[in-house]
């Protein structure tokens, strides 16, 4: 009787309790406790657990206590565990269908990490090309003064280098007894033609005006012009000095006899440069010769005159390259209106080249590893998956971008930097699958592979 007691009370115990775990399985209230259980014990455990701070920039640098980043020196921030930030009311990404490669940032994160935004736009970018160059004579506008005819230097009306000539006034005179000669047979010429012209014989009176003809022709060889062979004719007599025109008006660059010097035929006295127009050799980079096209506008300075641009064209892009510089030359054709540009006058020039309308993206949107380009857009509010792009121009702050970005789409324009160290923080370095339009951020080996492109 006594163990009858002894086993029958354990089990009525262990019925009752059966009974109250199935009706209360059945009412939903165990599987809520449960929940409730985990939920506080995840919450007591996250709040336990030792904090850990990070380098936004270097990642892989993780201590147990706040202070300075011993790469670049920045502020370590809190690594929070996904725990926490759903405690918090964070985003979570257990709560949406992130894909292999995406990246959730909370609102917290996005403050501290300055994450910015900006929707991908289509324009036109200016592309500005500097370069500098030298002021060159105009070769089309260069000539020399030469001696049509042997003899001495009598007078020389241009003196120095730098005088202004023209081709109305005479810049020296020649002695010549060759050209005393031939002004006299054609003086006789002359003569024998009225003589001959009252001959009943049509080939004699025919004959004067060839004898005429070719001495008009000697003198016309030795440089006389035909004012002056009309003079000659009024005067009856010889002119002892041969006159020397230059065939431009412009500036003398070089002065080569004296007076009272005797030349030959060819010897050169003067060279004569017009200045009202000038070139600009520009020495331009191999990458920027692309860009360049023979009639674009140039805008020049000079250091004589800060605050003055000049402006010009581009005339001629030379068929070589300078093998030790690795530039090409660019002929810029120049207005020089009071002859303010000199040749040989160090220059800066600039030159404006339109592209073609693209997608533009901010340099800072662009995360470069040297292998490949990335940005991160944002595809959902706080949801942001990394892009491979095709970059095309540079300017100074924006680049434009051939594939990878659809107009509309929210790029990071700051702070990306910051998500892709978060990526790496929570291990979604793996290549996501095929077709999903998103790359793999780039891993902490091609972070240091930039960084030594930097140094």
């Amino acid at each position: 009787m006594q163990l009858s007691k002894r086993i029958y009370l354990p089990l009525t115990i262990l019925t009752l309790t059966l009974v109250a775990v199935s009706w209360l399985y059945k009412s939903g209230r165990l599987s809520k406790a449960g929940g409730w259980f985990s939920q506080d014990h995840r919450q007591h455990r996250g709040q336990t657990a030792t904090p850990l701070y990070t380098c936004p920039m270097h990642p892989f640098i993780i201590k147990d206590r706040p202070g300075t980043c011993p790469i670049c020196g920045m502020e370590l921030v809190k690594k929070l565990t996904d725990t926490a930030g759903a405690a918090a009311g964070q985003p979570d990404q257990q709560n949406r269908a992130v894909q292999p490669g995406q990246i959730v940032i909370s609102p917290a994160q996005r403050v501290m990490a300055n994450v910015a935004t900006r929707p991908a736009a289509t324009q036109a970018l200016t592309k500005e090309i500097d370069a500098v160059g030298v002021v060159q004579y105009d070769q089309a506008r260069q000539a020399k003064v030469t001696a049509w005819i042997a003899g001495r230097i009598d007078r020389l009306y241009v003196n120095t280098v730098g005088a202004q000539v023209s081709t109305r006034r005479p810049v020296a005179e020649i002695y010549s007894p060759e050209l005393v000669a031939s002004q006299q047979e054609y003086l006789l010429a002359l003569k024998s033609r009225e003589q001959l012209a009252h001959s009943p014989i049509p080939a004699i009176a025919r004959s004067g005006e060839g004898l005429v003809a070719a001495a008009r022709q000697r003198l016309m060889l030795y440089g006389v012009k035909t004012s002056q062979i009309a003079a000659l004719e009024r005067a009856g007599a010889p002119n002892i000095r041969l006159p020397v025109y230059t065939p431009l008006s412009g500036v003398v660059t070089d002065k080569l006899v004296q007076q009272g010097q005797y030349v030959n035929v060819g010897d050169p006295l003067f060279t004569i440069a017009d200045l009202s127009s000038v070139w600009v050799e520009l020495e331009l980079y191999e990458n920027d010769l692309q860009d360049v096209r023979i009639g674009q506008p140039v805008e020049i300075t000079a250091t004589a005159y800060p605050g003055r641009p000049f402006t010009g064209h581009v005339s001629f892009i030379y068929p070589f390259l300078d093998p030790k510089t690795r530039t090409v030359r660019v002929r810029v054709v120049m207005p020089n209106p009071g002859l303010k540009l000199k040749p040989d006058m160090f220059i800066d020039a600039e030159i404006k080249v339109g592209l073609a309308p693209t997608v533009v993206l901010p340099i800072s949107a662009i995360i470069d590893s040297g292998k490949r380009q990335v940005v991160w857009v944002e595809v959902q509010p706080g949801l942001f998956e990394p892009r491979q792009v095709q970059l095309g121009q540079r300017t100074d702050d924006a680049v434009q971008v051939l594939s990878g970005v659809k107009p509309g789409e929210q790029v990071a324009i700051s702070g990306a930097y910051l998500i892709d160290s978060e990526s790496q923080l929570r291990g979604d370095s793996q290549p996501p699958p095929k077709g999903t339009g998103t790359v793999a951020p780039h891993t902490q080996k091609d972070d240091l592979n930039m960084d030594n492109m930097r140094m």
